[in-house]
């Protein structure tokens, strides 16, 4: 594990110990916290000396810190030995296993998404699902480090895992072969009508770079010049800060990008347009950007800049509403924070923390059969525990959906599938840009 370039881009900041050999040593550290320093190590000395069983330092240290992050929002964290590995995974990685985003939702091992093409994505796992056992053993309650690690495996191994999705009665098993998972963030398609599609499934290294190839590959399919993309970043659940600049500076050669505002200093930063890369590419080219629930983070800064900027009509489901930015703080060669140190604001300076991003155009996903019983469970930063609250302290009545029905959206899953539309977000998308004109796709309502 190299640590040392997992951070390389992080601020570092000079550890200091947890748990001081003396309260005299605690009191050396912060004269103002010492009497609540007191109070941690005389808990500490109470447990190893009348805990029914002995107990390691490293549990009880680990068990301190824990608590200490998980008191201040769900991302910040701390992270050693197999955490490492996944965050390295995300950045760079390739493994062999299902391909699923996971978390762990009070005891339970909740589906965030399977990733695209994926083992998991093949066997028919579809976000929101609950896994409950592995090879018939029930994993309620465990720990997320340990189901991950037993879902993944050797590719071409077998894993039985017992599903509950919401909507059906019974839960049921589904067989998964695993298969060596190369995470791939951006993939492109070029449609009938010179209508480029290019897809971004994470933020993970050179993901700006990447896009301005597939651009360029499209440009070179296309008979003549391409008429209008679609970025997608559904289910996108974020990643590197720095691919989000980079992406959104590809489509703008001017005005700020994104700015983040954090208490510490150097924690306050401004991102401008032309800090990565030259111009624009597809300057004049009609765009939509495709998002829902599951777009977070680096997806929302992309998203809103894009919004504006007026460079983009956003179209699906409003986001996520993750607003905060985690920073790798290394504590050992082998162990670091993931601390959050500053919120973001997009250009116009609003705020996605609990809010997300609103479209410009709500369409449902409506050849999701089971859309009506998604919303119902659907999780978003303001449901999580110990969220960051927003600092403009919106409503909750000002985030909810209109509940008039929109007669445009009335076909059923199965109607659209009979039309063999699979992707009726993706389906609308590429309409709006087939009827609307060059110079007015870009308009806001």
């Amino acid at each position: 594990m190299n640590l040392a370039a997992l951070a390389r881009s992080a601020a570092l900041v000079t550890a200091v110990a947890l748990i001081p050999a003396t309260t005299a040593g605690m009191a050396q550290v912060d004269g103002r916290a010492g009497p609540e320093f007191s109070k941690l190590f005389a808990t500490y000395q109470r447990i190893k000396a009348s805990y029914v069983e002995p107990v390691d330092d490293e549990k009880l240290i680990r068990g301190a810190i824990d608590g200490m992050l998980a008191s201040l929002d769900p991302h910040s964290a701390y992270l050693d030995g197999s955490d490492l590995e996944r965050l390295e995974t995300m950045i760079d990685g390739n493994y062999s296993g299902l391909g699923l985003s996971v978390i762990m939702e009070d005891g339970a091992v909740k589906v965030i998404s399977p990733f695209r093409g994926s083992p998991a994505d093949r066997a028919g796992l579809k976000a929101g699902d609950y896994i409950t056992h592995l090879d018939g053993e029930l994993i309620y309650g465990g720990d997320l480090d340990d189901a991950v690690a037993r879902m993944r495996g050797k590719a071409g191994t077998d894993i039985r895992l017992t599903i509950f999705r919401t909507g059906r009665e019974e839960p049921f098993d589904v067989k998964v072969t695993r298969g060596v998972i190369e995470l791939e963030p951006v993939t492109h398609e070029l449609m009938p009508g010179n209508l480029g599609v290019i897809t971004v499934n994470e933020f993970s290294r050179d993901v700006g770079s990447d896009v301005f190839a597939a651009w360029e590959s499209m440009q070179a399919q296309a008979t003549g010049r391409i008429n209008g993309l679609i970025l997608d970043m559904r289910s996108n659940p974020g990643g590197s800060l720095d691919e989000a600049v980079a992406l959104s500076d590809l489509f703008l050669d001017e005005g700020q990008i994104v700015s983040q505002r954090g208490r510490a200093r150097g924690e306050t930063i401004m991102y401008d347009a032309e800090s990565v890369f030259r111009g624009q590419i597809a300057q004049g080219v009609p765009m939509i950007v495709l998002i829902d629930a599951g777009s977070a983070s680096a997806s929302e800064i992309v998203a809103g800049a894009l919004q504006d900027h007026r460079r983009a009509v956003i179209m699906g489901d409003r986001s996520f509403g993750k607003g905060s930015v985690q920073t790798l703080l290394p504590l050992t060669r082998n162990s670091a924070l993931k601390l959050t140190t500053a919120r973001y604001f997009t250009p116009s300076g609003h705020s996605v923390q609990e809010g997300g991003i609103k479209p410009d155009i709500a369409v449902p996903q409506i050849s999701d059969p089971d859309l009506a019983r998604r919303a119902k469970f659907r999780l978003r930063e303001s449901d999580l525990r110990g969220h960051l609250v927003n600092e403009a302290g919106l409503k909750d009545e000002a985030l909810e959906q209109d509940a008039i029905a929109d007669p445009r959206f009335q076909q059923t899953a199965e109607e659209l599938k009979e039309q063999g539309i699979e992707d009726f977000q993706l389906h609308y998308a590429l309409q709006t840009l087939r009827r609307t004109a060059p110079n007015a796709v870009a308009r806001r309502r």
